[in-house]
């Protein structure tokens, strides 16, 4: 399942290092892909980061909730946001795959 949220961009630094700080938090956290991209580098909002976590549904069930308590602003995009943050990451991963796999041939 994936998971396309957005950061209010002003808070995620200061948020994030608190969820870190979190050890709950942070087991659920650190386990599922993510990664935090700015919207001004994917052509989005500019005020906002989005936040891409790839997970099951066992941890959007237990671990949504979670990290909405614990990042202050959190909130999940609209569905065409979402589709345009997950297709990047999709692209770079796989971009990147490739880079790694000429390196490695």
């Amino acid at each position: 399942m994936e998971y396309d949220p957005y950061l209010d961009k002003s808070k995620s630094e200061e948020e994030i290092s608190k969820l870190k700080e979190d050890k709950e938090a942070n087991l659920i956290f650190a386990r599922q892909d993510y990664r935090i991209k700015d919207g001004i580098a994917m052509d989005l909002d500019r005020d906002k980061s989005y936040l891409y976590l790839s997970s099951n549904e066992e941890f959007l069930e237990n671990g949504e909730e979670k990290l909405k308590k614990s990042i202050e602003g959190l909130q999940r995009a609209d569905p065409e946001t979402e589709k345009r943050v997950i297709e990047i990451i999709e692209t770079e991963r796989q971009q990147s795959e490739q880079g790694l796999g000429a390196i490695f041939g």
